[in-house]
């Protein structure tokens, strides 16, 4: 009997070459018979779920408040800011962050606008074809 360095090449899973040079993953053995089975494999799978995505959101948003308050801690020097007649005196680093909030809720703002247009267009389009 020959020994190989290698693993056997009929036991190991490898790539199929793709005609235009991109690996694919080797085809799964056989699905399951089952079509519940299959269903209910596909639901209780520990892949993606909303938990899961709620959960990295927390910890990125944590992560991110973190950041904003090392930076408003490290920016404490007053300025002084005009609007219009108003005259006010605040930390740099916060009035940096109410400008960033400003910023943020006008982009919300406008996002809004479209999606009530779009769902109008939608609302619209779907009561003339019926």
């Amino acid at each position: 009997m020959a020994h190989s360095d290698g693993p056997d090449p009929d036991t190991t899973s490898e790539p199929v070459d793709d005609p235009r040079g991109a690996a694919q993953p080797a085809p799964a053995t056989e699905p399951p018979a089952d079509p519940s089975q299959a269903a209910l494999d596909r639901h209780t799978s520990l892949g993606h779920t909303k938990a899961a995505a709620t959960w990295t959101g927390l910890v990125i948003g944590v992560l991110v408040l973190i950041l904003l308050l090392v930076f408003i801690l490290q920016n404490l020097d007053q300025v002084a800011l005009q609007l219009f007649f108003w005259e006010f005196s605040l930390p740099l680093g916060v009035s940096l962050l109410l400008a960033a909030i400003a910023g943020a809720l006008i982009m919300a703002l406008a996002g809004g606008v479209r999606i009530v247009q779009i769902r109008r267009l939608a609302k619209k389009t779907r009561s003339t074809t019926r």
